[in-house]
């Protein structure tokens, strides 16, 4: 897309693989052991350095608050939002007492929201390793983003969930592309291949982490559509043993942040104190 977009040969793009510290701990949840900048240290520290122009993130594991020498400078795209669950066809199909295997705080309480009497364990890895445990029978069932599989030629594996019964994660489903602020021939470059629907909607959602000061542990759903030039956002906060929930939902023009703090503030004002806990004190991301 790059080449394509700056008329640039593709010799003139070098990749460097950087293997991240969430890809070397497999036997933790990340809430336990650091959280999002896993994700992020590894890059962030080559970007700084100047070993790299560019990194490339999953935009729901970058941390909301970020260096002010690091900017988004492209959001590709948003594929699919919506979560998979392998091993049964539905949230009610799932037996009655069953096992489902994650370590995202925002799936497992939203589970067990919908089905108390299920037990969640912590399950980690990629989609070959999360699969073989399920074909072991450690667990019943698990999930699986669908955007992942979909990039990986498993879009067959499954059942998709609708989100409109299943709230995804702030930013599933979406590419980022940081840079230095300071290189501005970089950041002009990397415009050319910015999708603006999806920069605007993740970045409303991340607005609405940042006045929600939620942490790793603080289980967060939201669903931003489009209707026309119009955004929808539906947010929900839980307890992190599903059994308290709140929820409300907003309508917003691209480019609109306050509504996303306005939302978030709401939610916290209607949240009782097993939810409200589990936020700090709202941050405000300076990007």
């Amino acid at each position: 897309m790059l080449c394509a977009a700056g008329g640039l040969s593709e010799s003139a793009i070098e990749i460097v693989q950087l293997r991240a510290s969430g890809d070397k701990v497999q036997d933790r949840p990340l809430a336990e052991i650091g959280g999002k900048a896993l994700w992020t240290k590894e890059l962030d520290a080559a970007l700084l350095a100047g070993k790299i122009d560019f990194a490339v993130h999953s935009a729901k594991d970058v941390e909301t608050i970020r260096p002010s020498e690091i900017a988004i400078a492209a959001m590709l795209a948003r594929e699919d939002v919506r979560d998979v669950l392998v091993g049964a066809k539905s949230i009610a199909a799932l037996r009655s007492g069953a096992v489902v295997g994650t370590s995202a705080p925002r799936r497992a309480a939203q589970l067990l929201n919908m089905r108390p009497d299920c037990r969640v364990v912590p399950i980690r890895g990629n989609v070959a390793t999360r699969l073989a445990k399920l074909g072991a029978g450690e667990v019943d069932a698990t999930f699986l983003a669908k955007a992942g599989l979909n990039r990986l030629g498993e879009s067959g594996v499954g059942h998709p969930l609708d989100p409109e019964d299943w709230l995804p994660a702030p930013g599933q489903a979406a590419i980022a592309i940081e840079c230095r602020t300071d290189d501005t021939e970089m950041r002009d470059l990397l415009s050319r291949i910015d999708h603006a629907p999806t920069h605007h909607a993740v970045l409303a959602e991340r607005a609405l982490l940042a006045a929600l000061g939620g942490s790793c542990h603080s289980p967060i759903a939201v669903h931003t559509s489009y209707s026309g030039d119009s955004m929808t956002m539906r947010a929900a906060l839980f307890s992190p043993d599903g059994a308290e929930r709140v929820e409300s939902s907003a309508g917003l023009a691209p480019g609109d942040c306050d509504t996303p703090r306005q939302l978030a503030n709401a939610l916290l004002t209607m949240a009782p104190p097993a939810i409200a806990d589990h936020f700090s004190k709202p941050q405000v991301d300076l990007r």
